[in-house]
């Protein structure tokens, strides 16, 4: 939904449309919860839910909750792929709920789009019911409602969205709806050192994956946004000392990518050795030749850096893939990250066992 915020924003005040999103997911499926779709009163439709196995049966829900203003909840579990049962041919099951919005929806969704643009956590929290009331949840929220804030807020800190709430709590006590808490909480962080082709490839590509891409480098020349547009920010300044400022100012978490890409020693040895110092940063790869590898090991290691944090060094960095170009060595560097954040084997999928969805 956070790539389609602008344009929700601007249909619904030309209202009224449907809105439908994944909600929840059991077993391997297409699309994580959150995952929306735009129904408009013409038919027109925007984004998609499970890759086309669902969509069709969606569109029709909504035509109805467009109908009669009432919102919907769909459920999906898996259909052969030979029979003519509407569902998902990856075995998995979601559960979509769909509701009308118009123009009294577009201040609560203009102020979500102005605490994502800043940066700042929050989350949308969905009655799934006939109501579908709507608040918005921040880490510092203190009011209750019906019950759940606790639980949703939670879901917030962890960076998750998920389900909270239930049909009924404890003997005697209310019951509590249940409620769809979509979390946007602050982009994970890629920061990239040097300012040269390589850099500029993967601050795109980077930034088509959801990071928050910076480039840092001290030569004032090169470090220019005009040169990186892609790039969310641009910092001429040495990138050894960006890494520890950032640290020092807590901006660094544990979604943090870093990658030298500097090809030079005076730049790649100081930033190696402070990413590897900030035990938080999740992945850091510095690009090299294995000979480049070699030698940057060895200065490494004249500078102090454990043997134990050296393991920590993905380099040379990227995936096997014959990558030649700085488009395909962004691709492969990519590739490694995604693996690497996914605890994943980075084999071909026709040569393992098992759910290609986890």
């Amino acid at each position: 939904m956070r790539a389609m915020l602008e344009q929700l924003i601007t249909l619904a005040g030309l209202g009224p449309v449907a809105l439908a999103r994944v909600v929840d997911t059991t077993g391997p499926g297409p699309r994580e919860p959150g995952a929306a779709m735009i129904v408009t009163d013409s038919g027109e439709v925007f984004g998609s839910l499970s890759g086309g196995c669902v969509e069709a049966a969606v569109v029709e829900s909504a035509r109805q909750v467009l109908a009669t203003g009432h919102a919907v909840t769909d459920r999906f579990g898996y259909a052969d792929g030979d029979g003519i049962a509407v569902g998902l041919t990856c075995g998995g099951e979601i559960e979509v709920f769909v509701e009308r919005l118009g123009p009294d929806r577009v201040r609560v969704l203009s102020a979500l789009r102005e605490r994502i643009a800043s940066g700042l956590p929050v989350a949308l929290a969905t009655r799934l019911d006939t109501t579908a009331e709507w608040k918005l949840l921040r880490p510092d929220s203190k009011e209750t409602w019906h019950d759940v804030d606790r639980d949703a807020l939670a879901l917030l800190a962890a960076g998750r969205s998920g389900v909270v709430g239930a049909d009924e709590c404890e003997v005697d006590a209310s019951p509590r709806p249940r409620v769809f808490v979509q979390v946007f909480g602050a982009p994970a962080r890629m920061i990239l050192a040097g300012a040269n082709d390589f850099v500029r490839a993967l601050s795109r590509t980077g930034r088509q994956l959801g990071y928050r891409v910076t480039v840092v480098d001290a030569r004032e020349t090169f470090a220019t946004s005009a040169r990186f547009p892609s790039a969310h920010e641009v910092v001429v300044d040495w990138p050894h000392r960006y890494l520890r400022t950032e640290h020092e100012a807590g901006r660094i978490d544990g979604r943090t990518v870093v990658c030298v890409l500097t090809h030079d020693t005076k730049f790649d040895v100081p930033t190696i050795a402070a990413a590897l110092d900030i035990d938080e940063i999740a992945f850091v790869g510095a690009l090299g030749s294995r000979r480049t590898h070699a030698e940057r090991t060895e200065r490494l290691r004249a500078a102090g850096v454990t043997e134990s944090k050296l393991a920590r060094l993905k380099s040379p960095l990227g995936l096997d893939l014959n990558a030649r170009t700085p488009d395909e060595t962004a691709i492969s560097i990519a590739a490694q990250i995604l693996a690497d954040r996914g605890n994943a084997s980075a084999r071909p999928l026709d040569r393992i066992n098992g759910p290609i969805h986890r």
